[in-house]
């Protein structure tokens, strides 16, 4: 378990500094879990540290809304001003999050289909 936390964190912190060197205008987190995306499809096999690290962490998935939760409440004045562009930002946000998922959906049910005819 430790071994797996070590591995997600050393991602984290590799994001981080990569972020922090090129100045891109990305989380570094988000930049470390694309980096062990790809670390983990080139070893084609997933740790088993780093499954059971995932494992519990998604056990515990719920617990990561406690703090948005909280700062919903804190900030309720400021989202009672703002109400309008929040509305708009997640509308618009979840239709183009649903339209990607259908397209990426759609192409890699094509790319099945089309790996089950030739195979």
């Amino acid at each position: 378990m430790i071994g797996g936390l070590a591995v997600l964190l050393i991602f984290q912190l590799v994001g981080e500094v990569a972020v922090q060197l090129s100045g891109l205008p990305i989380p570094g987190p988000v930049v470390g879990m694309m980096l062990l995306f790809v670390a983990l499809r080139w070893r084609e096999s997933l740790p088993d540290s780093l499954r059971a690290t995932a494992e519990t962490l998604l056990s515990h998935l719920s617990l990561l809304f406690v703090p948005a939760g909280v700062g919903i409440i804190q900030h309720g004045a400021r989202l009672a001003e703002e109400w309008l562009a929040l509305t708009i930002a997640l509308v618009l946000s979840t239709l183009i999050t649903v339209a990607v998922t259908a397209l990426v959906m759609r192409a890699l049910i094509h790319r099945r289909d089309g790996e089950q005819r030739s195979g």
